[in-house]
């Protein structure tokens, strides 16, 4: 059967197939914000096509896509109209992007410069809401062996235990190793905490022959590099 929505102007389709046709007829591209999430979505509720739903959603994070790609999905089911199984698709979309932008490129392991740290741990820290705190394990070639996840926390820090920091890069054979760690909040100050921790963690480390080459505070804006600003003595 031939389908006659073809031949008809946008706005004589039905309004929950406007954002699916306009797709296929102009691209990607001519859609927004809203109708690219109103495509996901697939259906609006009583009196609400799902374009109107989008628009909540924009709403919900105050039309900052990173702060939407934040959203979690029992944030998302707060909405009014979105169930569990809509919030799902939002969140998968979300996290399909991210893995798209930051996927880890195996030719990329070679660490040499604080970017490329940064760079290589956003898969790992990026849109986090609390600190977590990694030690990168290289070998002679800065080439990255294993990055692990030492200790998790809360939104204003994580407790790190040197012992089993140290014991973590032994085990891994590691040559030399960066930490990296975030700030939920955005700050790219290190704190005193932060200090006193990188400066213990230095001097641990030229005691075992297994330096630190660098320090990394990790936000989903920027970083801040402890050996970039002389602080890896």
């Amino acid at each position: 059967m031939e389908d006659h929505s073809k031949h008809l102007p946008i706005q004589q389709w039905a309004e929950e197939d406007r954002p699916r046709e306009k797709m296929l007829l102009k691209g990607r591209a001519a859609l927004s914000d809203a109708e690219l999430i109103a495509v996901l979505l697939g259906s609006g509720m009583a009196k609400q096509s799902a374009v109107d739903l989008a628009r909540q959603v924009l709403q919900r994070c105050h039309h900052n896509l990173d702060e939407l790609g934040k959203l979690a999905i029992h944030d998302l089911t707060k909405i009014k109209g979105i169930g569990p199984a809509k919030a799902v698709t939002l969140v998968s979309a979300f996290e399909l992007g991210r893995r798209r932008n930051y996927t880890d490129n195996k030719e990329r392991t070679v660490l040499k410069a604080s970017q490329e740290v940064y760079e290589y741990m956003k898969p790992h820290l990026l849109d986090l809401p609390h600190e977590e705190f990694w030690l990168l394990s290289l070998n002679r070639a800065n080439v990255v062996i294993r990055a692990s996840k030492i200790s998790s926390g809360g939104l204003a820090g994580t407790v790190v235990d040197t012992r089993m920091l140290f014991k973590e890069a032994l085990e891994n054979l590691a040559n030399s190793i960066i930490l990296v760690h975030n700030h939920p909040s955005g700050t790219l100050k290190p704190s005193e905490a932060d200090e006193y921790l990188t400066k213990k963690l230095v001097e641990a480390g030229k005691f075992l022959e297994i330096p630190v080459l660098d320090h990394l505070i990790f936000t989903d804006r920027g970083y801040y590099s402890f050996a970039d600003h002389g602080g890896i003595l």
